[in-house]
């Protein structure tokens, strides 16, 4: 049995699912980026107590890495490392964006290529392209989107972008083969991609695991 905990605060929605083998047995989330914080142990510790299972009974704990907002992942990576190392027991890293394009390819049958994007402010995301069966054909990087920032793509495939992000840069990219669709993404497709991770022992070292930020942190200083 693989009893999994799977963290996300990686995004604008933050969210958390108790899986096991794979399936979500509960799932919940928080809409409000700055309370993200406030919001994670409480709502594991309710989810727990639901569910009937205790934190000793976790195989694994899973964590949705990054890209994606630097206080977010820092606090999702934060939780997801101190449960590992209070209950011996491995850590889960996963790309979000990867995460993202796993949920499209659950939910829009006629796919292409996907291109997940997640919001960074001003015309910059986070984004990647992936093949419908995952392999990265451009990996997750921080980009200032341009008209023809996605013609090597374009020219000889569909393109399905969505994410939180992709809104802003649908008035960029026009192209016939652009296509921008809404994808539900949650918790739980963490917590299938983690099991895989889990049955092939894919773990990340706890001592030296760190969010995948993408680039750097920056920030204003009162003069």
């Amino acid at each position: 049995m693989a009893l999994i905990l799977n963290i996300d605060t990686a995004t604008g929605k933050a969210g958390i699912c108790l899986s096991q083998e794979g399936k979500a047995l509960a799932l919940a989330e928080n809409l409000t980026q700055k309370e993200h914080a406030a919001w994670l142990h409480p709502a594991i510790e309710q989810m727990m107590r639901q569910t009937g299972y205790r934190l000793r009974d976790l195989q694994a704990v899973a964590v949705s890495a990054g890209p994606g907002s630097y206080t977010g992942l820092r606090v999702g990576m934060a939780a997801a490392k101190g449960f590992c190392f209070a209950l011996d027991i491995p850590l889960i890293a996963e790309d979000t964006l990867r995460i993202m394009a796993f949920a499209a390819k659950e939910q829009l049958p006629d796919i292409d290529l996907l291109c997940p994007m997640i919001d960074a402010r001003r015309m910059e995301v986070f984004t990647a392209v992936y093949q419908n069966d995952g392999t990265a054909l451009l990996p997750s990087t921080a980009m200032i989107v341009e008209p023809n920032s996605f013609d090597p793509w374009l020219q000889d495939h569909t393109v399905s972008f969505f994410g939180d992000g992709s809104g802003k840069c649908k008035p960029i990219i026009i192209n016939p083969r652009a296509h921008f669709r809404n994808v539900n993404y949650h918790a739980g497709y963490l917590g299938n991609m983690a099991f895989l991770r889990y049955l092939h022992k894919e773990f990340t070292g706890l001592a030296y695991s760190e969010p995948a930020y993408t680039k750097e942190f920056y920030t204003h200083t009162r003069k």
